[in-house]
């Protein structure tokens, strides 16, 4: 079959790519080695059927609505379960995210930064909806994992009469300034270091440079909007902590 010829050499590519990957942490004995070849073939299978489904709903206001609505709810469950399930970690996780992203498009719709359009909200709500899951992701992990490794400072504190939620203070900062390293460097180094792709694919569909580059710095601001005030939102609500949180896997 004709597509099946001209998707081959992409099959191989990324087939050889997954396997690499494995076998470098199996090598290595890293626990989960198969979750970066199961990554890439979840995420093959999802970017086909969206593709699809996009295809025929992106002009559509309901359906992108709908959309957004769906990648946010798989944003905040994944982001959910890395730090371990629970009602209350869902309900934390759902309100930090929702309000960084709210916040976000409505400074870069009503400034009229970006042209609000349903194409454009698709667009930039899949990139900012994705690095606030990741944001929240590492704020939620790294405060549990500084809490852990510095107990007996918290518990110092609170014998001595500080609140839980002043004994972990330090934590929570600490957490919130490590979430946000990797956007504050991709942000930092972008054009230098790395090409975003809503930057190059931008300009391959014919884009302005200069075009491409005035939607890729809004993106990029929104993200760090949305981070930040995830990730606070995250540190300030797990905050409060009466017991050493269990060991994350």
């Amino acid at each position: 079959m004709p597509i099946l010829s001209e998707l081959a050499p992409t099959l191989l590519g990324v087939a050889v790519l997954a396997l690499l990957a494995v076998a470098v942490l199996s090598a290595y004995r890293v626990p989960h080695r198969w979750a970066p070849a199961l990554a890439i073939l979840r995420g093959a299978a999802q970017l086909a059927i969206i593709s699809v489904i996009l295809a025929g709903v992106i002009t559509d206001p309901v359906w992108v609505a709908l959309a957004l609505l769906v990648m946010f709810s798989v944003a905040a469950g994944t982001a959910t379960h890395r730090i371990g399930w629970s009602r209350d970690h869902a309900v934390m996780m759902a309100t930090a995210m929702a309000t960084g992203v709210i916040v976000s498009f409505s400074v870069v719709f009503l400034t009229g930064a970006i042209e609000f359009s349903a194409r454009y909200a698709l667009a930039i709500g899949g990139i900012v909806i994705g690095n606030s899951m990741s944001i929240a992701t590492l704020a939620g992990r790294r405060f549990t994992e500084a809490v852990g490794d510095h107990w007996d400072e918290v518990e110092g504190w609170m014998a001595l009469g500080a609140t839980p939620r002043q004994s972990t203070l330090e934590q929570a900062r600490a957490a919130v300034y490590s979430a946000l390293i990797p956007s504050v460097d991709q942000t930092k180094t972008t054009g230098l270091v790395t090409l975003p792709g809503a930057f190059v694919g931008a300009i391959f569909g014919g884009v302005s440079p200069l075009e491409a580059g005035r939607f890729q710095v809004v993106v990029l601001a929104a993200i760090m909007a949305a981070g930040a005030i995830t990730a606070v939102i995250v540190s300030a609500w797990l905050a409060p902590v009466r017991v050493r949180p269990a060991a994350l896997r």
